[in-house]
């Protein structure tokens, strides 16, 4: 049986979610403790609570101590089969942060997997956007063996929630990646979504603060407006931006609207995030750095990708796969960025 104490590094849902997917994987017992421990409310909220639900469904484990504000569970895998799932979050608890913690198991799954999920938030803080999932993550999974796709059926805002999306998985094969060159872009792309607020123009004006911002760095770039009417509950804004180069790099960032934050705001902020990264000319952008890490240690060979910062998640995550697979990761410091290589 694994043994995962959820307060190291990070202490965040991560290690959590992380644990869960491995134990899945490797059909291996795992007893996670102090379960978000770092956390101003340690112990399993609703997001996380539903993730390893939805979880447990995907390959039939049994469980102790999952429920809410637990900071203690043991789970018990069996084989990952496939077919349709479904999850109820209930609140505006992040529907990407369980897609993230589950779409390695789907992957693994001897028949193609339909996960939808419910009553939840599809842009929330302090997680990624489902429109970042669906244009960077995606995207560079599918380089990487990976098979999946994103559906919204309702944008979800907080503090109501009530977002709906669906997540549909085939079977896949693995394999290493080796992201080393920036290369040139070839394009800009975006999204700007807003859920009942097209009276007010917002996604236009997100869009078009965001463009004329890129312009003055020297990137040209097309954004998508998206004026949504899926949600009678909750009105909300965001946006994504992606850069694409000729290596098969995708470079991105996002950011939400909010009480009291202009559209302009937005756009201006999510733009100046972009430059921010491809300045640094990196081969996987801060927030897909940590995302990567599992899938680099569920791939047999050598990876290696570089990125402009080293956060806690990404140390985290490292330090979880060492400890889980005894995996092996070399971090350097190359010029103004950090190469991540998994050599065994």
């Amino acid at each position: 049986m694994f043994e995962v104490d959820g307060g190291q590094k990070s202490g965040s849902g991560t290690i959590l979610r992380l644990a869960v997917a491995v134990s899945a994987i490797t059909q291996q017992p795992v007893h996670i403790s102090n379960i978000r421990q770092r956390r101003p409310q340690p112990g399993l909220k609703r997001q996380h609570l539903e993730a390893v639900l939805a979880a447990a469904k995907l390959c039939n484990a049994s469980f102790e101590g999952v429920k809410l504000a637990s900071e203690e569970l043991y789970f018990t895998p069996g084989p990952i089969v496939g077919g349709s799932v479904e999850a109820v979050i209930e609140t505006a608890g992040s529907i990407p942060m369980l897609f993230m913690a589950t779409l390695p198991i789907c992957a693994y799954a001897k028949t193609p997997v339909t996960l939808h999920v419910a009553k939840g938030g599809t842009d929330t803080l302090h997680a990624p956007t489902i429109n970042y999932l669906k244009f960077v993550l995606l995207p560079t999974l599918n380089k990487l063996g990976v098979k999946a796709e994103i559906n919204v059926q309702k944008y979800g805002y907080y503090p109501k929630g009530m977002g709906e999306a669906t997540m549909s998985v085939n079977p896949s094969v693995l394999k290493p990646f080796q992201l080393e060159s920036f290369g040139k872009i070839e394009r800009v792309d975006g999204v700007s979504v807003c859920t009942f607020l097209s009276d007010r123009q917002v996604a236009k004006r997100q869009a078009d603060v965001a463009m004329e911002t890129l312009t003055r760095h020297g990137y040209s770039s097309s954004i998508q407006v998206l004026n949504d009417q899926s949600n009678l509950y909750q009105k909300g804004s965001s946006i994504v931006l992606w850069a694409e180069t000729d290596t098969g790099v995708f470079v991105g960032s996002d950011a939400l609207g909010g009480l009291g934050k202009t559209s302009e705001t937005v756009g201006k902020e999510v733009a100046e995030k972009l430059v921010t990264e491809l300045k640094t000319e990196p081969t996987v952008d801060l927030f897909l750095a940590d995302m990567l890490i599992l899938y680099m240690a569920l791939a047999k060979g050598r990876s290696v990708f570089y990125t402009r910062c080293l956060s806690e998640h990404i140390e985290a995550n490292i330090w979880l796969m060492e400890t889980m697979l005894n995996s092996v990761f070399n971090i350097e410091k190359v010029n103004n960025l950090y190469r991540i290589e998994k050599t065994s």
